[in-house]
């Protein structure tokens, strides 16, 4: 569980990471900073940000620069794409991981519940890539596009479906700007992770007992999850240079599960009608 590339591989690149303070994004991050780039973190929640920026830089010894951001707005991504350039002098990389998701049957959804997700998600993926896009394009500068999606953008899945609605609309987005702004030098490419638990996440997905009934790991033919760093690896590799041939690929880092099970969120139609009450309740506590 080592890093994989060699010292400096991304020395002098500045990545924005949406999403950055937290459990993947973080992880992620705190790689590229090992590696000598320089990185940008944007959340809605300034004091997570400034904390992990912080923590980071003491950990890393690198430099980033936190920037409060609502990736539904697209003026506040203009904002987080002036300050890097003012703090940094260019971007060279974005890397799409904001997102939002929760479990629950379709049909107890609001309109307003579905919006939350696919506005972070799509919308928030496309406002991102649109405003660093076209500064890019304007300046005639190279860049690379990273998209987190997941499996189930491809197979669908019960019970998470604003969720795969919207990280189907990023995967058709990857792949039609990997032709459209290759001539520009703008490289897209998507990564779709497994199971790779983080602080909070899964317990959010599914409380109380119901991570040990729907252990991931279980669902997974290495009988595992995967470790941050092992994600870290593919994810700085596809932001390096050497991946500079690689272009509209989405890489699937799973250990086999996407093959052995489809809609990874399909197997809750066990739960009872009560217990969806109980987690309907407890959403957002």
């Amino acid at each position: 569980m080592e890093g994989m590339l060699k010292p400096g591989s991304l020395s002098g690149k500045t990545i924005v990471i949406t999403g950055g303070g937290t459990g993947l994004g973080r992880s992620m991050g705190k790689y590229f900073l090992e590696l000598g780039a320089n990185l940008v973190i944007t959340s809605r929640k300034i004091d997570v940000i400034e904390k992990t920026a912080t923590e980071l830089m003491a950990e890393t010894g690198g430099k980033v620069l936190a920037v409060p951001c609502d990736v539904r707005k697209y003026e506040e991504i203009e904002n987080v794409l002036r300050q890097a350039e003012t703090t940094f002098g260019q971007v060279h990389g974005v890397l799409n991981n904001a997102a939002g998701n929760f479990i629950s049957p379709t049909e107890r959804l609001s309109h307003r519940a579905f919006d939350i997700v696919v506005d972070i998600v799509l919308k928030g993926t496309y406002y991102t890539t649109l405003a660093a896009g076209k500064n890019w394009i304007a300046k005639k500068q190279p860049g690379t596009f990273l998209n987190i999606v997941t499996t189930y953008a491809w197979t669908g899945s019960g019970y998470v479906v604003p969720s795969a609605c919207g990280k189907a609309g990023v995967l058709a987005l990857t792949r039609s700007l990997a032709v459209e702004w290759a001539k520009y030098k703008i490289r897209s490419n998507a990564i779709a992770p497994g199971p790779f638990p983080t602080e909070g996440a899964w317990s959010r997905l599914l409380p109380g007992d119901l991570v040990k009934k729907f252990d991931p790991a279980e669902r997974v033919p290495l009988k595992r999850v995967g470790e941050h760093q092992e994600l870290a690896n593919l994810a700085a590799y596809l932001m390096s240079d050497y991946s500079a041939y690689v272009n509209g690929e989405v890489i699937t880092i799973d250990g086999g599960e996407w093959l052995r099970n489809g809609g990874e969120f399909s197997h809750l139609e066990s739960i009872p009608d009560q217990l969806w009450d109980s987690i309907e309740k407890n959403r957002g506590k």
